[in-house]
């Protein structure tokens, strides 16, 4: 058995969720304690409960008695299995973290999975499902025949209430092959290594305003919309952001932007080049300073020369663990990024290395 230290590093929820997700595929079963000890209030949350709830239908897996707040967790995967799954996290609680411990044994069912989940669409702490749409599936697609996104409700803190719909259409069927061996020897040999080394020429920025309806009078979305809008000026290429109101459980909202890279106008669909940021609408900020907020981290980012924004580079770890030989620049090497490494050697036989703010990883 695997033992996992949850307080490693930063000591919070990714290292349970990114070894969820590698012990569904790998099969192999593991135990961590102290989970989220670096955390004020430790333990597993409702996105982690209903992560764990999700993968024991979708991998028949088996567990210790679990409850909010248990700060350890057995974990023993089966066989992962297809289907719809519908989930309710019952709370704002992050639509896009609860995915990351579900994504990954999905790409490679046995068939179609559909996951509708209920929660929040954004917050403080997480990237937003735009984020996860924009920036981590085109990462993705590499690995299936499609994989698709859809938000169907926004969710915002406290009441939550959103809504979207995941679907994925597996290539490299972890049933298709004897051994674990077999199927990995298939992924490495057909499968583009993740090589994200160089930003390229900045083509276009793109972005959304998601907020709800009640804003719409004051023309929150639009005055966010212009204030991004002018503080991107100074890179002369195409800006394009959305808005989007609805209705909403509670006030609030989010932007979005991310640039797209490309090398003599095209852009690399093995490899897309593509950095993200957000600002998130909240009581008390100036919707002027919401929108300058996120284009000033989009610069912050495309300054650093980096082909992998910081919060990619984390979630990227467990898919470069597949494909030894991938290698990344990122913006910055977080703790999240060091602990979702720990946690990739435990499972895996590969081994990391990180110089500056090169992060490879190769067969050990």
């Amino acid at each position: 058995m695997i033992k996992l230290d949850g307080s490693h590093l930063e000591g919070g929820g990714a290292l349970v969720r990114v070894a969820l997700a590698l012990s569904a595929i790998t099969g192999q079963e593991f135990n961590v304690t102290t989970i989220r000890a670096g955390r004020e209030q430790g333990g597993l949350k409702a996105q982690h409960l209903q992560a764990i709830t999700t993968l024991k239908q979708l991998c028949h897996a088996e567990t210790n008695d679990i409850t909010l707040g248990s700060s350890e967790l057995w974990f023993k995967p089966g066989k992962i299995n297809s289907g719809i799954y519908n989930i309710d996290i019952g709370t704002a609680g992050s639509i896009t973290l609860l995915l990351q411990a579900l994504i990954l044994p999905a790409l490679f069912a046995p068939k179609k999975v559909t996951f509708n989940i209920k929660g929040g669409t954004c917050g403080k702490w997480q990237a937003s499902v735009d984020y996860l749409s924009q920036v981590l599936v085109p990462q993705l697609q590499r690995f299936v025949e499609k994989i698709e996104v859809k938000v169907l409700k926004r969710g915002y803190y406290p009441a939550g209430g959103g809504e979207i719909k995941i679907e994925i259409h597996p290539r490299f069927r972890l049933t298709d092959f004897p051994t674990l061996n077999d199927w990995q020897r298939e992924l490495q040999g057909k499968v583009a290594k993740i090589n994200l080394m160089h930003q390229g020429t900045l083509e276009q920025i793109r972005g959304l305003v998601n907020l709800s309806l009640e804003l719409e009078e004051k023309e929150v979305g639009e005055r966010i919309k212009m204030a991004a809008i002018q503080a991107l000026k100074e890179y002369q290429v195409p800006v394009s952001i959305r808005i989007e109101y609805g209705k909403t459980l509670s006030v609030g909202g989010e932007v979005v932007l991310w640039a797209i890279f490309g090398e003599q106008g095209k852009v690399d669909s093995d490899n897309p080049v593509i950095l993200g940021s957000n600002a998130l609408i909240e009581k008390g900020k100036r919707s002027e300073d919401i929108g300058k907020e996120a284009a000033e981290k989009l610069k912050e980012q495309i300054r650093t020369g980096a082909a992998v924004d910081a919060h990619l580079a984390d979630q990227l770890i467990p898919f470069m663990g597949l494909l030894p030989g991938s290698e990344i620049q990122v913006s910055d090497v977080t703790k999240h990024t060091l602990a979702n490494i720990y946690v990739v050697e435990q499972f895996l036989n590969v081994k990391f290395t990180v110089e500056g703010r090169k992060v490879g990883v190769n067969l050990l």
